[in-house]
């Protein structure tokens, strides 16, 4: 690797998850590089901040290659530490995605105050980039199905306990199943219990996904949406949207790039 360090400027988006936080150093147009860590509620800003100037260091960046921040998040307990390390390491106030940012997706829902930052995030790319009719699907902690109309409106959706919180409750609440390996299994007969429970849980989530989808398809078809697009996002689309019926797309980047698109509709006001 050279030693040489870039000087051009760089957005850093950062998306805060349940479980991990994924960091993404971003130009215009595409991400550069990405990176995820744990989503670490003890560790303290400062903590933060070494962690991220050792890895932009890694890829032969510096603390100063980063013009601005933008941060969504799921979990309010971050919303002090990591603006915090913003301040300190980078010399930069946060554009937080929140109530009153610039997003460019109308909400059509009883109080628009409720909805996620990550699925507003994941709306605004998915409309920029697929356009609609549009429902995506986010397999991470939770699992949310998310409604975008062919005008580019966030119509609501659906949120299921993960299949990671599934597998742990499984694992946790009796007293002989052991702690598995989540991947796809051979066969839905399992002939022992790591495969039972491994057929169980994978076809299971594969079931509620399909099941969901189909649902808000037709509920979909009742108010003129047809035949829309089903993409899936998140960590564990990998492992379940490919046996999916009806998810077509797998976008992994789409949480990053709505930051991206968010931030740039910020500061251009448009």
């Amino acid at each position: 690797m050279s030693n040489e360090v870039n000087e051009t400027k760089y957005l850093l988006a950062i998306d805060v998850g349940n479980s991990n936080i994924t960091f993404g150093l971003m130009n215009d147009k595409e991400i550069l590089y990405q990176w995820r860590i744990q989503t670490n509620l003890d560790k303290t800003s400062d903590e933060y901040g070494i962690e991220l100037e050792q890895i932009l260091t890694h890829f032969n960046y510096t603390i100063d290659s980063i013009e601005d921040v933008i941060i969504g998040s799921v979990v309010p307990d971050m919303m002090h530490t990591l603006p915090t390390m913003c301040q300190r390491f980078l010399k930069k106030q946060p554009i937080i995605v929140g109530e009153g940012t610039k997003t460019g997706i109308p909400i059509r829902l009883d109080n628009p105050k409720e909805v996620g930052a990550d699925r507003i995030v994941n709306a605004v790319a998915g409309y920029e980039i697929y356009r609609g009719p549009l429902i995506i699907v986010d397999i991470g902690t939770a699992i949310t199905h998310d409604v975008i109309s062919s005008k580019g409106e966030y119509l609501g959706g659906a949120i299921s306990p993960g299949i990671g919180i599934a597998s742990d409750a499984l694992f946790k609440g009796t007293a002989k199943l052991p702690k598995v390996e989540l991947v796809t299994p051979e066969s839905a007969i399992g002939k022992n219990t790591i495969q039972a429970m491994q057929a169980g849980i994978v076809f299971g989530y594969i079931g509620l996904i399909d099941n969901i989808t189909e649902r808000l398809i037709s509920d979909m078809e009742k108010i003129g949406e047809n035949n829309p697009l089903v993409i899936a996002t998140g960590g564990f689309s990998a492992l379940l949207a490919q046996q999916s019926a009806y998810i077509t797309k797998i976008d992994k980047d789409l949480t990053l790039q709505g930051l991206r698109l968010i931030y740039k509709r910020t500061i251009t006001g448009r």
